[in-house]
């Protein structure tokens, strides 16, 4: 890990998961617009490493293993490999202790964080040289307000994620039995907090009126463990009309890329493909129950939100242990009607039919 440009040298600190990384990406992608003879590395967890081979701009993906000492991936091995690059500047883009003292330990020149107010465990702060105040509430407000401080010039965030080549959206309009130029919308039902799942017969509702208001087909997406979820929704998905969802192909994270990049509407709770989906620029309609959408949801003007935050008794807590549920209190309805939003057309309009192409 020998140092390997005549320019700047930095280290991103962003260990996971999924969609923190994702929100995360407009920092590597300022910093190397800005410096394009910089060596840029990330620092994540080897759980979540997977998506950066997809990220275009980085020098380097250093993958540690904070559960173990030793090992290739081991703390040890990993630190002196850190401390060997020689870094100018090393970033801590998550503000908890593990990463501002990963960051500490790769023995960087300077060590650039968030301020007290912004940090996950405010003791995170004894770590760096520097701190910054983001402007914006939104977590992506917080990468470019690091990008910033580290002498970048301001701009609009950029996510660089470059889905692979892949059959799989060919596949899936098999499965539905559309031709290659009609669109289709993605459902994902699930999600790892219980609490942000939005019910499986909803969603099937949903497809049914999708079918019905825009003449589209929907594919249901699951991750590891969701199986029977999705194909839930598939199941409440038919109607008099017959069935309007299927299930989709299983996909390793860079299949649900291609696919995520394939469609033409995404409609998810908070979890990782909806930030996925955003930042490839797809049309996203996002569901939030205890967390904010002001600071975890889809950053594009036109992107819809349904939110109950407000009412949420339960926030940022994987579980609800109130009298009744937030996401209980929407409607096939008014997803339905944001679906309409942002896809820019109202109810009963006239939309391009599967038996048009």
């Amino acid at each position: 890990m020998s140092r390997s440009t005549a320019g700047p040298s930095w280290l991103i600190v962003r260990l996971g998961a999924l969609g923190d990384i994702v929100h995360a990406l407009p920092l590597a992608s300022a910093l190397r617009a800005w410096r394009p003879d910089a060596r840029i590395d990330w620092l994540v967890d080897v759980r979540h490493r997977a998506i950066l081979a997809h990220v275009d701009g980085l020098s380097s993906v250093v993958a540690v293993d904070t559960r173990r000492l030793r090992g290739p991936t081991g703390l040890f091995a990993v630190i002196r490999g850190l401390r060997a690059a020689g870094y100018d500047l090393a970033i801590d883009a998550q503000g908890l202790i593990k990463s501002a003292a990963l960051a500490h330990l790769a023995g960087a020149r300077r060590i650039l964080g968030l301020g007290p107010d912004h940090l996950r465990e405010p003791l995170a702060r004894w770590a760096y040289d520097d701190q910054v105040a983001p402007r914006g509430p939104h977590v992506v407000d917080k990468a470019l307000a690091l990008a910033a401080a580290a002498g970048a010039p301001a701009g609009p965030p950029a996510f660089a994620l470059r889905p692979p080549v892949s059959d799989i959206v060919a596949q899936v309009r098999s499965r539905l039995g559309i031709g290659s130029a009609q669109p289709f919308a993605l459902l994902n039902p699930g999600a790892a907090w219980p609490n942000k799942r939005w019910p499986a017969d909803r969603f099937g509702a949903l497809a049914r009126e999708i079918r019905r208001r825009h003449g589209w087909r929907s594919i249901v997406a699951h991750g590891p463990g969701e199986d029977a979820l999705a194909a839930s929704v598939v199941s409440a998905a038919s109607g008099p009309d017959g069935r309007v969802a299927e299930l989709a192909p299983s996909t390793g994270l860079g299949d649900l890329l291609a696919l995520l990049a394939g469609a033409s509407l995404v409609v998810s709770g908070d979890t990782g493909p909806l930030h996925l989906a955003a930042a490839l620029g797809r049309p996203v309609v996002g569901l939030y129950g205890p967390t904010d959408p002001a600071r975890n949801g889809p950053w594009s003007a036109d992107d819809v939100t349904v939110s109950r935050v407000a009412l949420c008794r339960c926030s940022h807590q994987r579980r609800c242990h109130a009298a009744r549920w937030c996401l209980d209190d929407v409607s096939v309805e008014e997803v339905a009607a944001a679906v309409d939003r942002r896809l820019g057309a109202a109810p009963g309009a006239p939309h391009p039919k599967e038996n048009d192409r």
